[in-house]
């Protein structure tokens, strides 16, 4: 299995509001950013949304280490996903996104880690500005 460091962030202009993900993949020396947004979301959907594009945009089965600074998709991931499948998602917010992220997560081995935001960790700010960028494109096609 490749081992694939997946970066990620999400945005949201308002909460709910404009919002807007970034995900950047990297295999040895490879990059590879996916990025997008929509209107009317939350910063946990987009955080959440950033984890499935990303995963979605891998080819083949891999070992994934997910670097968020999101502790809702971390400990989501990491330590509550179990008793939430085993309730049906029952009480849970954003039950759909967490099946769609089942879904594109079951080929791969997925190990979430935590990091602080805003404290220079490169990749989680180049995310953030790419997240903000497009929530900004979000909105001002609304406007």
């Amino acid at each position: 299995m490749k081992k694939i460091s997946l970066f990620c962030d999400g945005s949201s202009l308002g909460n709910p509001g404009s919002g807007g993900y970034c995900a950047i993949l990297r295999f040895g020396s490879t990059e590879r950013i996916v990025s997008g947004g929509m209107a009317n979301a939350t910063n946990n959907q987009m955080e959440l949304l950033a984890v499935i594009e990303g995963l979605a945009a891998l080819k083949e089965p891999c070992d994934v280490t997910l670097i968020s600074d999101s502790s809702y998709v971390i400990k989501g991931i990491n330590e509550w996903l179990d008793g939430w499948k085993r309730k049906n998602f029952a009480k849970v917010k954003n039950p759909e996104m967490w099946q769609r992220y089942l879904d594109v997560s079951k080929i791969h081995k997925v190990h979430g880690i935590w990091v602080r935001g805003h404290d220079g960790h490169a990749e989680n700010e180049m995310c953030d500005k790419i997240a903000k960028e497009e929530a900004t494109k979000i909105k001002l096609m609304e406007s």
